[in-house]
């Protein structure tokens, strides 16, 4: 099974346990599952999540951060 295939399978199929919300670099809110690590927006006026965030890239030479190469 190819890896993005079970990653969204383990995502429709994970009963999601969320952490506290935090707050990212660049003053996004988030919640990730303690299970499967999906992340998702989380907006505190309404103390809700939005939406699934993106994923970063995998073997990008960028941090996430600052968005600066790596030396």
């Amino acid at each position: 099974m190819s890896a993005p295939l079970f990653t969204r399978l383990l995502e429709k199929l994970c009963p999601h346990q969320f952490s506290w919300p935090h707050s990212g670099g660049k003053g996004q809110d988030y919640q990730v599952c303690l299970i499967c690590g999906t992340a998702f927006a989380y907006d505190w006026s309404t103390m809700r999540r939005t939406g699934l965030l993106p994923m970063p890239v995998v073997g990008s030479d960028l941090t996430p951060e600052h968005g600066t190469p790596h030396k």
